[in-house]
């Protein structure tokens, strides 16, 4: 069951992510209208907004206005949202569903497809460096910097490359974690670590948060796998038991289900237990880190 301060949360997050996605992406009236049709396609409605809430609740802690809070939360989405698009390629995983509709590629073909990963990819950093976001320049530059080092070859993208690698590798439990790390924990810690830098908290003060970000990234992935290998589809929205197909190491074939769940469970402690040295207004967060193993899609 979702704890009431989180299933608002959600509902909100999701609410205010697909007014301002809408607001960024109007169709153009000229022969480019295709290209953000499948953009919104794949943005708008849909998937569990987890990173821009985070952004959100993040930016909580430091009293960050909204407004800019939800700007900063688009472009991590936006990020993530191109990810899939080019994930679902018949090049990559070569899939038909996404988020309960029918892939970019699917609905629009593969040309307009990497167009949109394309342009979502641009849009997110378009947004993160506009003064729009934050007065000063000094933390949109810090924004920029640390979105791309999330999604490039020390983070998302590099994930991505060690998961190709796994289809004909036997990675190990250490392998296995530094590609969750990459591919899905870099987005999500940067999220967190977003609303200090919004917050314009020195570095040495985000340890916690820090901690906190690589810990759920963790347990969100564990909960993916079991996900993937017990989850209904109907409900996930989207193809699953491909890991199994494929012959990929994950956390689930490495330590089987029962250690797998006990191994999830620990680290959403550890991850609630970094946020110690906050009161209430971190209480989304700790909401954020049971939800990452209980969830259902």
């Amino acid at each position: 069951m979702i704890a009431p301060i989180l299933g608002d949360a959600l509902s909100r997050v999701a609410r205010d992510v697909d007014r301002t996605l809408d607001r960024l992406l109007q169709l153009p009236d000229d022969p480019r209208t295709p290209l953000f049709e499948a953009m919104r396609h794949a943005a708008i409605g849909g998937g569990k907004r987890l990173r821009p809430l985070l952004v959100v609740a993040a930016c909580d802690l430091y009293h960050v206005d909204r407004a800019a809070a939800l700007r900063v939360g688009c472009a991590v989405e936006a990020i993530h949202v191109y990810s899939l698009i080019h994930d679902d390629l018949p090049c990559m995983d070569d899939d038909d569903l996404r988020r309960g509709k029918p892939t970019v590629h699917k609905a629009f073909g593969e040309g307009i497809a990497v167009l949109a990963g394309d342009a979502l990819h641009a849009l997110a950093f378009e947004v993160v460096a506009g003064g729009e976001t934050h007065a000063d320049p000094f933390v949109r530059c810090e924004l920029v910097e640390g979105l791309a080092r999330a999604s490039g070859p020390a983070g998302m993208a590099g994930g991505q490359m060690m998961d190709i690698a796994a289809e004909s590798s036997a990675f190990d439990l250490s392998t296995t974690t530094r590609l969750q790390q990459m591919k899905t924990g870099a987005l999500i810690a940067f999220s967190v670590e977003a609303g200090a830098i919004m917050g314009k908290a020195p570095p040495e003060g985000r340890a916690a948060l820090r901690g906190y970000a690589r810990d759920v990234g963790l347990a969100f992935q564990i909960a993916d796998d079991l996900l993937d290998a017990e989850g209904d589809e109907d409900v996930a929205g989207k193809a699953l038991r491909k890991d199994a197909k494929a012959g990929k190491a994950t956390f689930l074939s490495l330590l089987g289900a029962e250690r797998a769940r006990s191994q999830a469970a620990m680290l959403v402690e550890q991850a609630v237990g970094y946020l110690h040295g906050f009161g209430a207004e971190a209480e989304l967060l700790r909401a954020i880190a049971r939800y990452s193993i209980e969830r259902d899609r």
